[in-house]
């Protein structure tokens, strides 16, 4: 079975807020970095927003990190059904 999309989206997030977080950086702060407001930061970090691929290049870069860094481990973190 496929995951979901909120499944996906969900996933992502908890990866920018891991990569943001262990930087000591602020929402407000990685939205400056990457010229993303921080209410979308926020939104991404909780799974309601499906950026696109030149926000994700823009969240990557406002974390120093390439999209490939920022994506790697994200099919591990999707909760598979029937596990």
């Amino acid at each position: 079975m496929e995951p979901s999309k909120k499944q996906i989206l969900q996933a992502l997030g908890n990866l920018v807020r891991q990569h943001r977080t262990m930087l000591g950086l602020s929402q407000e702060e990685l939205g400056f970095r990457a010229n993303l407001d921080r209410t979308y930061i926020s939104g991404v970090e909780r799974g309601i927003r499906n950026p696109s691929l030149t926000a994700l290049v823009s969240l990557a870069n406002g974390l120093g990190i390439t999209v490939s860094e920022l994506l790697d481990g994200l099919e591990g973190m999707i909760a598979k059904p029937n596990e």
